[in-house]
């Protein structure tokens, strides 16, 4: 065959496609016409998940996981945009990692909204002005998000999903890197690329900004600067890609919840993230931990943070294997929260896989 006969089979596929598309778009209509009637919820992470896990397995394998991931995300953002439009709020500004987060989960026909800190994201929430938020959890190079964390406690919002999203950070400019003089980006950043800046960009000045696609912004037009950012903030404000992936540890992975008022149905493959106060006395947290123990439900997490209302009183966040509805993770939540003197159910949700 030659090249313009395959490339009409090309086209012929596409035409097939499209009316695919079309009809599956017809019929997500008619579902968001059922929903809107029975008040039900238009994003379903649960049903996500197990779409993603069925293309997966039935994968020819032509197609990376990945792209078929990803091409299915977009397919699954639009059709859900026909049912109902999905609002979110992220820590902004666009182009970051949390604005990255935000398309991971609902794709680019959702609305974003960049908010100025993580507790205006649960105040837009909560107030409804937005029907979602994207909020960071836990970075592998540093812990936990005390902001994040000190919010739950107060908060009647849910966790619906997660997603964990690995952080690759780019040098951007439009000049070559023997000519770079200056490198603008977040004090973090700075950190994590130090030994790559150290090797390559010796002499270079370091200007910190307020974030990194502020970064990427004052360079645009700046010869001699570049700036560590995302790539979606190179494609945003016409930068070249210099150098990726700069960052010194290849393990830097940031962990993001969705929050909202939704409670997420099992999949079989879930967490469920609990907080519960204690008194500071010795071998309280082994004994309140025991009917974990005893049912063989794994925790893949544990942190506390003080209290903000007793001295020496401490908030525990545990998340575990499982969905809360599940007997034995019931049975066990149940049992802890008879001991402790403040317990709450943070969500249930599917676990996430990592996002490069």
């Amino acid at each position: 065959m030659t090249l313009d006969d395959l490339r009409r089979e090309i086209d012929a596929i596409d035409e097939r496609i499209l009316e695919l598309l079309t009809e599956r778009a017809r019929l997500a209509q008619k579902i968001g016409a059922i929903k809107q009637d029975t008040d039900r919820v238009y994003y379903v992470p649960e049903r996500e998940k197990l779409i993603f896990e069925e293309l997966k397995r039935k994968n020819p394998g032509v197609l990376p996981d990945k792209a078929i991931r990803s091409i299915y995300r977009e397919i699954i953002s639009a059709t859900r945009a026909l049912e109902r439009p999905i609002s979110v709020a992220f820590l902004g500004p666009k182009d970051t990692f949390s604005h990255m987060a935000t398309l991971r989960v609902f794709g680019s026909m959702a609305e974003c909204h960049p908010a100025a800190t993580v507790s205006d994201i649960f105040t837009e929430v909560e107030r409804k002005r937005v029907d979602y938020g994207v909020v960071p959890v836990e970075t592998s190079m540093g812990g936990g998000v005390s902001d994040t964390l000190d919010r739950f406690v107060v908060s009647e919002l849910k966790i619906v999903n997660e997603v964990m999203l690995h952080i690759n950070h780019s040098l951007l400019s439009n000049s070559p890197l023997e000519e770079i003089t200056q490198v603008y980006s977040k004090q973090q950043p700075f950190v994590q690329c130090r030994n790559w800046l150290k090797a390559n960009l010796p002499n270079a000045e370091l200007i910190e900004t307020s974030s990194t696609a502020e970064a990427a912004r004052v360079v645009r037009d700046k010869p001699g600067a570049a700036a560590i950012a995302s790539e979606l903030a190179a494609e945003t404000y016409g930068l070249e890609i210099i150098a990726s992936s700069i960052e010194d540890a290849s393990h830097n992975f940031t962990r993001f919840f969705v929050i909202g008022w939704q409670s997420a149905k099992p999949t079989g493959h879930d967490k469920t993230a609990i907080l519960f106060t204690i008194k500071d006395k010795p071998g309280a947290l082994n004994r309140l931990l025991q009917p974990m123990a005893r049912r063989g439900i794994n925790l893949s997490r544990i942190e506390s943070r003080p209290s903000q209302k007793r001295a020496w009183e401490y908030v525990f966040f545990v998340d575990l294997m499982g969905h809360a509805s599940e007997p034995d993770v019931k049975e066990a939540l149940d049992e802890l929260a008879q001991e402790c003197s403040e317990f709450k159910i943070l969500g249930s949700f599917p676990q996430g896989e990592v996002e490069e």
